[in-house]
Formats: C-alpha cells, sequence, structure tokens
C-alpha cells in the first residue's frame, strides 16, 4: 500500500502553525518555513498552501535541509506566478532562490510524458537537465509535486487522472527509480497503478484486507522469533513487518503468471543491522532455521543495481510452511534504498555520516546525457535519449574484459560500438555474441557478453541510419553516424568548391579578399563555409560571380542600395526615386521581406519584383538594362509572402509526420505539397508551396527542417 500522511481537503484551509508543530522539525528548518509561509501569506488560496505543507511533510520524512524544505514550500506559488524570483532573493536569499529557479526549469520533464517528437524544445530539456546535475535537490522537489498532483486529482474527473498517472508512469517513477528514491518510487507508482487499472487494483487491494488480521499476527510471531535467536548470537537488528505495495504484487503476478494465492512473499520483512558483516551473520541465522528458496535469493550487497540499491533478499518456509520474504541491509544500506540520490546530496553537503563519493556515482549518468546532448541532432533526439535513460526498459552489455554497458531495449551489436566509442562504431565490421558471430541486427539481451570487430580505416554505411532495416536503435549512434557522412561530405565538398572556385577567381583576376562581401551575403561564418557550399551546389557560381564583380566594378545599379523609407505598396515595395507604381512579387524568386531585391519594369503589369541573385532577372538585365530600377522593402512590412520549398530525405516511416511538425510549430500556412519517392535510392522528394512573412522566419523554417532525422537537404526552390 501507499504511505499514508495526513490528508486536508483542498477547499479547507489548514492551519500553518498546527501543521508545523506535527512536523517536529529543528529550529533552523522552523525559522525558515516561517519565513516562506510569511512571504506567500498574502494568497488566501487553499489549494496551494495545503500543497505546500504536504509538500513540506513528505520531505521532512526524507531529512532533507532547511533550504530544500522552504523551496518545496514556495513551489506551488511559484509555479501559479504568485511570487518572482527577485522576491525570494530578496526576503530568504540566493541559495533559495536558485534552487527554485532549478524546480521551475524541471517543469519541461512533464512534457516529455506526451510530446512527439519533433515538438519538445531541446533549449527547454538541457536546461532541464542542467538544473538536475547542478542540484539534485531540484528533482526530489518535482517528485514530490508529483506525487502531491497524484493526490489532488483523486475526486477529478477520468480524464485528468489518467493523464497524470500516464505522465508519472512513463517518467517520473522511473526517475525516482534512476535516482534510488525508492520512498517516493512506490507511492508514484501505486497512485498511477489506481488511477490506470482501478479494476486490478481495487480487486488486490481487497485480498489484502480480507487476509490481513491473519497475517499480521502471523509476522508479529515470526518477527519476534528472529528478534530473539539474533540477540542470542549478539547482532543488534531492528526487525519489522515490510507493507507490500500493491504495483509490486501486481508486477510480479504478470511476470511469473502468478495468482495472487500463488505469491510467496505476501508475508515481508525488513531486517536492519549496524554493520555489513552482521548482514551476512543474519542470513546465516535466518538459513540455520529455515528453509530457503535457492531460485529467490539475491545478493544486491555484492552485485548492487544499476540505481545502486543494495540489500539481501531471501525467501524463506516460516511457521506452518508458509513463505516470508526477508530482507537484510544496513542502516546505510537502508538510507540509499528510501532516499536514493537525496540521501547522498546530505553526504555530501557533511549533514549526513557516509560517503562523500556517492553522490557524484549517483548522478553520473546525468552528466552523460549532458555529453551526449551535444552529439544528438535535434531536440526530438534528446527527449527520446532522456526517455531512454530514465525508463526501465535497459540491457545491460558486458565487454570480454567485464566492463558493463546499459543501453535501450532492443539495441543492437552496432549501438554498442558507438556506446563504446565513435571510432570504434565507424571501424565496426562485425560482432561475437559469446564467441559467436551475430549480424549486425541482432537484437542485444542483458548478460550478453559482445566483442566488436573492427578495421583499421572507418567506413559507416549509409544503410545503417535506415530505420526500416534495423541496425541502430539508439539516437545517440544514429546521429554520430549522420555527424560522420556530414563531415564526409564537407570535406569532399570543400574540396571541389575551392579548386572551382580558384580557377574561376584566377580568370577575374580576383582573391579570396575579394569574397569577404559574398560571405556576409550568404550568412555564411567563414570562407571554408562558402566553398562547402559552392561544392555542393547549394549556392550557384555565376550568381555569386556577377554578385563580386558588381560590386568589384561599382555598376551603376546599386543593389543594396538603402533609401530613405517611404511608405510602400499592398506588397510592401519602395521604388526609389518613382511614385506609387505597381507591382508584384516575381514568381520565378518569390522574395521575402529581407532579401535584396531589385525591379524590373514589365509591359503592362507594372513592376516586377526579383531577388537580387534571381537567374531570370540575370537574362532580363541583359536584354534591357534601361528598365532596372531600384526598389527595397518598406519600414512597415506587413502580410505574408509565398514561396516554394524543397526538401530531400530518407523515406522512412514518419517523415511526413515530422515535416508536418515543423510546419505546424512555425505557424506556416502550407497551400500544397507534392511528395515523389525513388524507391531505388529510398528517398522521398517533398515540394510545397507555403506562406512565409519575412527572410528570417524562412531561414528558422529552412534550419529546423534541415534537422529532421533524414532530411538531407532543405531549401528554396524557384
Amino acid at each position: 500500500m501507499v504511505a499514508t500522511r495526513q490528508s486536508h481537503q483542498q477547499d479547507e484551509l489548514v492551519d500553518f502553525a498546527t501543521r508545523l508543530n506535527e512536523l517536529n522539525v529543528s529550529q533552523d528548518k522552523r525559522e525558515l518555513l516561517e519565513k516562506a509561509y510569511a512571504l506567500c501569506a498574502f494568497c488566501e488560496n487553499h489549494k496551494h498552501q495545503n500543497n505546500a505543507i504536504e509538500m513540506v511533510e513528505i520531505l521532512v520524512e526524507m531529512n532533507l535541509d532547511a533550504d530544500t524544505l522552504a523551496t518545496a514550500y514556495l513551489t506551488p506559488y511559484f509555479l501559479a506566478d504568485l511570487i518572482t524570483i527577485d522576491t525570494v532573493t530578496d526576503e530568504l536569499g540566493s541559495h533559495i532562490a536558485m534552487l527554485l529557479t532549478g524546480v521551475g526549469q524541471m517543469v519541461t520533464i512533464s512534457t516529455l510524458a506526451h510530446q512527439g517528437k519533433g515538438t519538445v524544445q531541446v533549449d527547454n530539456i538541457r536546461r532541464m537537465l542542467l538544473a538536475m546535475v547542478e542540484d539534485v535537490r531540484a528533482v526530489v522537489i518535482k517528485l514530490a509535486e508529483q506525487v502531491c498532483h497524484l493526490r489532488e486529482v483523486k475526486n477529478a474527473d477520468e480524464e485528468e487522472r489518467v493523464i497524470a498517472a500516464k505522465a508519472t508512469v512513463d517518467i517520473f517513477a522511473p526517475l525516482a527509480n534512476r535516482l534510488g528514491i525508492g520512498q517516493l518510487k512506490w507511492e508514484l507508482e501505486d497512485l498511477s497503478f489506481r488511477y490506470l487499472h482501478p479494476d486490478t487494483y481495487k480487486n488486490i487491494a481487497k485480498q489484502l484486507d480480507d487476509k490481513r488480521l491473519g497475517r499480521e499476527a502471523y509476522m508479529a510471531d515470526m518477527v519476534e522469533q528472529i528478534k530473539t535467536k539474533l540477540g542470542n548470537a549478539g547482532i543488534k537488528a531492528e526487525v519489522y513487518g515490510r507493507p507490500k505495495h500493491i504495483y509490486s504484487i501486481y508486477k510480479k503476478m504478470m511476470q511469473k503468471h502468478y495468482k495472487f494465492d500463488q505469491l510467496f512473499d505476501i508475508r515481508a520483512m525488513r531486517i536492519v543491522v549496524d554493520e555489513l558483516q552482521d548482514c551476512y551473520g543474519t542470513l546465516g541465522i535466518v538459513h540455520t532455521n529455515w528453509r530457503h528458496l535457492n531460485k529467490e535469493f539475491d545478493d544486491y550487497i555484492a552485485t548492487p543495481k544499476q540505481n545502486g540499491y543494495q540489500s539481501i533478499h531471501t525467501v524463506v518456509f516460516g511457521p506452518e510452511g508458509k513463505t516470508v520474504e526477508i530482507q537484510i541491509r544496513t542502516h546505510a544500506m537502508h538510507q540509499d534504498a528510501e532516499l536514493g540520490v537525496a540521501a547522498h546530496w546530505m553526504y555530501k553537503e557533511g549533514a549526513l555520516p557516509g560517503r562523500g563519493s556517492g553522490y557524484e556515482q549517483k548522478i553520473s549518468w546525468l552528466r552523460k546525457l549532458l555529453q551526449w546532448q551535444e552529439e544528438v541532432v535535434d531536440g526530438s533526439d534528446l527527449a527520446d535519449e532522456l526517455k531512454n535513460q530514465v525508463v526501465e526498459d535497459r540491457v545491460y552489455i558486458f565487454t570480454p574484459r567485464g566492463d558493463i554497458f546499459d543501453l535501450p531495449l532492443g539495441a543492437t551489436p552496432l549501438d554498442f560500438a558507438y556506446y563504446i566509442h565513435s571510432n570504434v562504431g565507424h571501424r565496426c565490421i562485425g560482432a561475437k555474441v559469446f564467441g559467436k558471430i551475430v549480424p549486425f541486427t541482432h537484437q542485444l539481451s542483458t548478460g550478453d557478453q559482445v566483442e566488436i570487430l573492427t578495421q583499421k580505416q572507418p567506413n559507416p554505411s549509409r544503410d545503417w541510419l535506415n530505420p526500416s532495416l534495423g541496425y541502430i536503435k539508439s539516437s545517440r549512434a544514429r546521429a554520430k553516424i549522420h555527424h560522420w557522412f556530414k563531415q564526409l561530405d564537407r570535406d569532399k565538398n570543400l574540396s571541389a568548391g575551392k579548386e572551382i572556385l580558384d580557377s574561376e577567381l584566377q580568370k577575374l583576376d580576383l582573391t579570396h579578399k575579394d569574397l569577404a562581401p559574398a560571405i556576409k551575403r550568404y550568412n555564411f561564418k567563414e570562407l571554408d563555409d562558402l566553398m562547402v557550399a559552392i561544392g555542393a551546389g547549394d549556392v550557384r557560381l555565376n550568381q555569386l560571380l556577377n554578385f563580386i564583380t558588381d560590386r568589384h566594378e561599382n555598376e551603376p545599379v546599386i543593389r543594396f542600395k538603402n533609401p530613405t523609407k517611404m511608405s510602400g505598396d499592398k506588397n510592401g515595395i519602395v521604388v526609389d526615386g518613382v511614385g506609387s507604381l505597381m507591382s508584384h512579387v516575381a514568381k520565378c524568386c518569390r522574395p521575402v521581406p529581407g532579401e535584396p531585391i531589385i525591379g524590373y519594369i514589365t509591359q503592362g503589369r507594372g513592376i516586377a519584383v526579383h531577388r537580387d541573385d534571381c537567374d531570370s532577372f540575370e537574362r532580363l538585365h541583359e536584354k534591357h538594362p534601361e528598365r532596372v530600377l531600384a526598389v527595397s522593402w518598406s519600414d512597415e512590412v506587413n502580410g505574408s509572402y509565398t514561396l516554394t520549398i524543397k526538401v530531400e530525405a530518407d523515406d522512412r516511416p514518419g517523415i511526413l509526420r515530422d515535416i508536418s511538425s515543423i510546419l505546424a510549430n512555425e505557424k506556416v500556412n502550407v497551400l500544397n505539397m507534392n511528395v515523389n519517392t525513388l524507391e531505388d535510392k529510398q528517398l522521398a522528394l517533398f515540394t510545397m508551396q507555403v506562406e512565409v512573412h519575412d527572410l528570417s522566419s524562412t531561414n528558422r523554417l529552412l534550419s529546423k527542417l534541415q534537422q529532421i532525422d533524414g532530411v538531407h537537404n532543405a531549401k528554396r526552390g524557384q
């Protein structure tokens, strides 16, 4: 069952002083909590005050410090925008203000449970990860807040309960498990299970209640017997019955296909001793006096769980032949099991005696994520990687030397190779599992010993990126392969672009210095980027050369002139030195506000406005230079402009959904879209007409489309 704490109705204002007295906290904690209360006293919202004190009650049981308790009290008010960071800084100091900021950044984690790929804000996720690493107390406060939220929605409609429970199951409970915070993990799991499977929950709870009295009497007798035998052996220990959580009962029934009556650990007890050697001494006494089940013995002290959990688990046949599950651990292990990373933060601060290094070990996986976020291609990949690291469905793989790696469920030998090192993945030509060759598509299982076979030179295959072929599972491996080909293509394109450009510059008696305006014109950071674009065909050489020679020879038509602005026509166009003339945007290049433009007087249709680098305009300029006019954008440009976008991408499932998500997030109106597939190359070619407002929004759209997994190119079409 879930932990039982005092609960109050949300429409019933509780007395703060009374609740604070019930907590029995130290004087320094009490004084800081009273200051936090005074800061929020102006708000007479019963819900916020009840949630605030309830969060404090949860964290007091975890023996957290005064700053954490005060921050927890302020959290409901802060998340509701009722208090500001500046106010908290002035009244309570910068330490609490920084911790409260971290809690605010943790709000992002809620979006991971329900937002689809391509919709997660990568900057928010990265800020959240930083908050988790910099001060893990922010995570603990957020988990306590989620417990309060689950309790709060108990009487809400079913949809709200299910949404809260689903987010908890997907993210919060696994996160508590990963950080070893068992005290919150169990309550999060039980409450979520109650909302998602109410009938099953009630059925198990009823069976537990039906047998409760008999079980309690049985356990009391068993506890006394063990206490007596340990006392006779000189072992000082706490022995007590352990409450069984409904979700863990359900999970065991599902895993082992048992009925309720077949479970052997409905009767459970815990023995907590002072020293490590007492754990094994206690185990010897228990096994000497009661026969045990060999298959149900686990020594997590010798081999701790991935989250650092340590304890000995055994099942024995007690009086009347009934099975009893017994857990044996030290007080330090029990502290870790209940509080996890929170306990290690206390060790780090010196509030509790213990190991100072445990804190760093507990959150090492968070630091890995911060490193990996530099390698992923976009925010959706980072969100996937975070989910993969949080959820419990992992496989643990060994190298021939005995090193262990944890990978996402379904990971392949190629995933494993890239987890070892990028260069190992790039040079991988095969893999052995327990000495036998396996294909790249082989799905690894926990305990597999994997040896990666490599060659001298890196040579990854583009086929590895094809999701339908099943070569890789993790976004980390996909990002590294994608980066390798991007760099490979860059080197080739740089060489080709330099050769082409140098040849043409020599003919025109120009040098690389003459390219400085062009680098700025095409929004590149350095000359190499321009050469890569020329080699890839993204920048047309004739347009570049025309731009350079126009500036070099100072032709009469000044294309980047910035005249005194006037009110433009309906298209936002100002014609220099001429009154209001009818204009229209040329369909061949469709310029948007912010781009250099030039005007051409047509016969009967006014002025056609072209992009400065438009090929069609260049031909018109050569034939009729007298029709060319200098034009510019008005200061106040409103409305939308139509342009064509072309996207080349892998023909994979979900690519249309990902592109549509970007278009929707950028609030781009799509007028039409055509898709052609090249089956032999497994490519999809998208051509769409969209409405944009200016150059910056266009560039942002193209950049985000380019970041989608599997997209090779996203550019404007003519």
